[in-house]
């Protein structure tokens, strides 16, 4: 029973701390494709092309696949600003985050994002 309470504690605990923000699916549809959802995990496929830029939202932890590189600017929802560069082959764990990016290369970034629930 114990261990039980545990769990269940870590998980409200764990759902609470994470930060929520616009379902990027929604805000974002013409640059997302989603390819499954189910009650453990949500993966999607984004394309953002040079020079396109995301609206602001949300992410669960995620695992990002980089099926064709770019350089991004992401922008945190605390301010920072980081730009990055994934090449071709990348995989990158994300903590949960609130962001929006744009692609500030010369190449289309197209990514498979799997949300952990």
């Amino acid at each position: 029973m114990k261990t039980i309470a545990v769990l269940s504690l870590v998980t409200v605990l764990s759902a609470v701390a994470a930060p929520t923000g616009p379902d990027p699916v929604v805000v974002n549809a013409k640059l997302i494709q989603v390819k499954l959802d189910n009650t453990r995990v949500r993966v999607f496929e984004s394309v953002l092309k040079p020079g396109e830029k995301e609206q602001r939202h949300g992410h669960p932890a995620t695992v990002v696949y980089v099926i064709s590189g770019g350089k991004v600017k992401n922008h945190l929802d605390d301010g920072t600003v980081k730009e990055v560069e994934w090449k071709t082959g990348d995989t990158v764990y994300r903590e949960p985050l609130i962001h929006w990016a744009e692609n500030v290369g010369d190449t289309t970034l197209h990514v498979l994002i799997v949300e952990l629930k």
